[in-house]
């Protein structure tokens, strides 16, 4: 296959970044929120919260799989992956819609709403997620097109990021009028109906160029055989689920961090002095950080070109880890510090993300390579299982230690709360991020000599339409 068949023009490029601005309108949302909702609107213990973040993510984290291997199997006129975004986009956005809701419900009743709900939303949202994903293992097999469209992909979404950060909380208080539960019911209904139209664009504007180079049927245990003999996606696995484990915690407890740790600020800009509250301070917090992390994003693909994805990821990784730890001498008067190295972190930390979705796209190539047979949705569904078991865990984590230092929604916290806040905004996520960083540094070794080797190969077997493997 020549590399002209392999070039992407720049609507589709753009076209494939309306996904991630779609799903991330979601994500972002239970990210960032989530466990703030269910504590502070819904009503939830946090214990209780947290258990049940637990047992539906570890729930979806298995279905993934299941959704990957069904993707890799899909025959359609649209191809394997882009159907699910047709048919996925409208029960998707009815799920995050009640998801978001409160009903008048007893504390039994609203913790069972809220397993149904919750669970029903996260597979949905693989139905429809993991095939967009997988989409660039396949919208090209040139490294330097599906860098540019990974790029692509994270500034759809940072810019949801962006969004939701900037609206979230204004748009639910003033929707609400005081009623927090009608507030938030009303912006999930704006953020979903967006949705719909966004992974429509992203359906009718990509196209899948990349395709199996094995003409033989494999069975589902000889696809799991071959993801887990490789050993870079194995790593990559682990890496993933210690970096979203970094962010997740963070993120997690951001709202409750502004709101009992840091509470009201007077805040003096151009000589005149005003007064915020945690709302605006929040919202702030987490819009800097996604227009920064954006614009890391976008360089990317210099990145990338100038250092390597692995070395790029690893200088990035460190400074982002530096500033998250620095969070724990700050004090509640300390914002300018807050913001700067709010700044400095998300612009280190954004681009990690995408460089590790692009090694994923390496690891998709490199098991083609080994083997002669390809499994683009395992892969990616695989690496978003490791996504998902990060998300798990943190929020867990997050719940159970405000719930373990005597967390009580709405009321003014004890000392160990705000302890417990500082150090899941600093040293803890720090220290998960330290080891996930020293995996990536001694033990992933596809850098780009090695990928330019695999990909030359399978430019080779594309062109005999041959089935010949590496050698072991």
């Amino acid at each position: 296959m020549s590399d002209d068949t392999q070039k992407v023009p720049l609507r589709e490029k753009i076209g494939y970044g309306f996904g991630d601005l779609a799903s991330v309108l979601f994500w972002q949302t239970i990210m960032v929120y989530l466990l703030y909702f269910y504590t502070d609107v819904f009503g939830l213990p946090a214990k209780a919260a947290g258990v049940m973040l637990l047992i539906s993510r570890l729930s979806d984290a298995i279905f993934d799989v299941v959704i990957g291997m069904t993707a890799d199997r899909t025959r359609s006129r649209w191809g394997k992956f882009r159907p699910y975004l047709l048919w996925g986009a409208v029960p998707l956005a009815v799920s995050a819609v009640l998801a978001f809701s409160t009903p008048d419900f007893s504390d039994a009743g609203k913790l069972v709403y809220a397993y149904i709900t919750f669970i029903a939303f996260m597979f949905l949202y693989s139905t429809v997620n993991i095939p967009y994903t997988a989409l660039l293992g396949v919208i090209s097999g040139d490294p330097v097109e599906r860098a540019d469209a990974a790029t692509s992909k994270f500034i759809g979404a940072f810019t949801a990021g962006i969004i939701v950060s900037a609206t979230a909380l204004p748009l639910a208080k003033y929707f609400g009028q005081g009623n927090d539960a009608k507030g938030w019911h009303m912006t999930m209904i704006i953020y979903a109906a967006a949705a719909v139209v966004f992974l429509w664009i992203t359906f009718f504007g990509a196209h899948e160029r990349v395709q199996p180079i094995a003409k033989e049927k494999t069975d589902v245990g000889r696809d799991l055989r071959d993801i887990i003999q490789n050993v870079p996606w194995l790593l990559l696995f682990v890496v993933t689920i210690l970096f979203i484990l970094f962010v997740c915690i963070r993120l997690n407890v951001t709202t409750h961090y502004f709101k009992y740790y840091i509470r009201e600020q007077s805040v003096t800009l151009f000589g005149t002095t005003h007064k915020y509250g945690f709302e605006v301070l929040a919202s702030a917090f987490n819009t800097v950080g996604q227009v920064v992390s954006l614009l890391g994003t976008a360089l990317v693909p210099v990145f990338a070109r100038l250092l390597g994805r692995k070395k790029a990821a690893v200088i990035l990784f460190i400074v982002s880890l530096l500033c998250t730890a620095s969070f724990y001498f700050f004090k509640p008067e300390d914002l300018v510090l807050i913001f700067v190295f709010q700044t400095i972190g998300s612009l280190a930390g954004g681009p990690i993300s995408a460089l590790l979705w692009i090694m994923y796209a390496d690891t998709a190539d490199y098991s083609e390579w080994k083997t002669g047979r390809r499994a683009t949705g395992l892969v990616f569904s695989a690496s978003i299982m490791s996504n998902k078991l990060g998300w798990a865990v943190g929020s867990m984590v997050a719940a159970f230690i405000l719930a373990q230092t005597g967390f009580v929604a709405n009321v003014v916290q004890n000392a160990n709360v705000l302890l417990g806040l500082k150090a899941m905004m600093s040293i803890l996520p720090a220290a998960v991020g330290t080891v996930a960083l020293l995996i990536l540094m001694l033990f992933y070794k596809l850098d780009e000599q090695t990928m330019a080797k695999v990909k030359a190969a399978l430019d080779e077997r594309r062109k005999a339409g041959g089935q010949a493997v590496a050698a072991a």
